[in-house]
C-alpha cells in the first residue's frame, strides 16, 4: 500500500483480505509489510495492546537510540507502558513507510509518524503538565517472521521538552548528572579514537562517483558526503530544487536553499570536526513518480564552536539520525530529518 496520506481506516479495512505480497512466517492478518508496520503500531499505541509486543518483537530484540543500546523485549514493554501512562490519549498517524527486502531475508522498514497527546501522567522529566505535545518519530526496523529483530529509533525529544515547558539546558544538566550518579555511561565518551573526517593533513575520502543513470542510493550517499563532510555547500543547487522544503528536529521548518545552508552551517559551526557516515539506504518509486528514500546515518564531532547548544564545552558527541527524502526529476524536493537533540544536550552537559 502507498502510505503517504493513507488513513488508518484504509489499513483496518485490509483485515481478512488476500495477501498483496509474500509474507511467509507473518500472522495471516497482515496483507503486506506496510500493513504490518502501520497496524502493529496502531494496535500497540492507540488501542493500548501493549501485550502485542510479545507477538511482534523478538525476545532478544536490540534497540538503538542516541541514548545508547538496549537489549530484550521487556525493555520495550516497560518503555511503552511509561509512554502511554504519560500521554494516555496518544495517537500516532503514519506519514510514510519506506521498505526494502522480502520474507526470506527479512524486511527493512523506515516508518515516519507523528505522535500527539496530552501530558496527563508522569514523564522522565517530571509530573504532568497537562500540555499538548506533538513530536516526530522515525523508526527503522529489521523484521523477520512477524518479529522486529532490531530497531534504530529517533524521536524529536527536544520538541517534547520545549512543549512541556521545561528549560532545556537546566533539564539536560540535571538529568545528565542524575544518570551519571546512577552509573550510566555517556555514549559519546566511550569512543577511543579521533573523529576521522580527515586524517592528518589529508582531505576527506574521495567523493563517490555517480553513474550515467540516476540511482537513488548512490545519489544520496554522494550528496551527504559532499555537503556534510567536504563542506561543499556551493553545490546545493545541483542536488536540491530551489523550492526545497525541509522538516528537521525540534520542529525546524526550512524552505529554499538559504534555509538549508543556514541549518547545515549552524551544526558545522558548533561541531567543526563533524563527520557524517551513512549506515543504510532504502528506497521506493521510479523516475516518473519520484523516489521516496530512507537513510540511516551517524554524526560524530566535538563541541568546539558557538551555537544554541551553549558555550563550547570540548565534549565529544555522537548522534543517530534518520532521514526521509522525496526526490523528483533528479533533485531533492522534500526532506524529513530527525535526531534526538535533547540527548545531544545531555552529552554536552554530562558531568566530567
Amino acid at each position: 500500500m502507498e502510505t503517504p496520506g493513507a488513513d488508518i481506516s484504509k489499513f483496518m479495512a485490509l483485515q481478512g483480505t488476500p495477501r498483496r505480497q509474500s509474507m511467509e512466517g507473518f500472522d495471516p492478518d497482515y496483507v503486506d509489510i506496510v500493513d504490518y508496520i502501520v497496524r502493529v503500531t496502531h494496535r500497540i499505541w492507540e488501542e493500548k495492546g501493549i501485550g502485542l509486543i510479545y507477538d511482534t518483537y523478538a525476545h532478544n530484540v536490540v534497540v538503538h537510540t542516541t541514548e545508547g543500546t538496549s537489549y530484550g523485549r521487556e525493555k520495550v514493554v516497560a518503555d511503552t507502558a511509561i509512554g502511554q501512562a504519560a500521554f494516555s490519549d496518544l495517537y500516532s498517524p503514519a506519514q510514510d513507510v519506506i521498505w526494502t527486502g522480502n520474507d526470506k531475508d527479512g524486511f527493512h522498514t523506515s516508518h515516519r509518524a507523528i505522535y500527539m497527546g496530552t501530558n496527563n501522567g508522569y514523564t522522565a522529566y517530571g509530573p504532568p503538565t497537562h500540555r499538548r505535545v506533538a513530536r516526530w518519530v522515525i523508526a527503522h526496523c529489521f523484521v523477520k517472521e512477524n518479529r522486529i529483530v532490531e530497531e534504530w529509533l529517533t524521536r524529536d525529544e527536544l520538541a517534547t521538552v520545549r512543549q512541556l515547558g521545561y528549560d532545556e539546558i537546566e533539564l539536560a544538566r540535571r538529568m545528565a548528572a542524575r544518570e551519571a550518579a546512577r552509573g550510566h555511561k555517556n555514549l559519546a565518551r566511550n569512543t577511543l579514537g579521533d573523529v576521522d573526517r580527515v586524517l592528518g593533513q589529508t582531505t576527506p575520502p574521495p567523493l563517490p562517483p555517480l553513474g550515467p543513470d540516476f540511482e537513488p542510493e548512490s545519489f544520496v550517499r554522494r550528496v551527504l558526503h559532499e555537503v556534510w563532510n567536504w563542506r561543499l555547500l556551493n553545490n546545493l543547487q545541483e542536488y536540491y530544487w530551489p523550492n526545497y522544503e525541509g522538516y528537521a528536529s525540534t520542529n525546524r521548518e526550512l524552505y529554499g536553499l538559504g534555509d538549508l545552508a543556514g541549518y547545515i552551517l549552524s551544526l558545522i559551526a558548533a561541531f567543526p570536526d563533524l563527520v557524517m557516515k551513512v549506515d543504510w539506504v532504502g528506497y521506493l518509486g521510479d523516475a516518473r513518480k519520484g523516489y521516496r528514500v530512507a537513510v540511516r546515518w551517524v554524526i560524530q564531532g566535538t563541541h568546539l564552536g558557538p551555537g544554541h547548544y551553549g558555550d563550547p564545552s570540548g565534549k565529544r558527541i555522537k548522534l543517530l539520525g534518520n532521514t526521509h527524502y522525496f526526490i523528483k526529476d533528479g533533485k531533492i524536493l522534500k526532506e524529513w530529518t530527525l535526531f534526538d537533540e535533547f540527548a545531544l544536550l545531555k552529552q554536552i552537559y554530562w558531568p566530567d
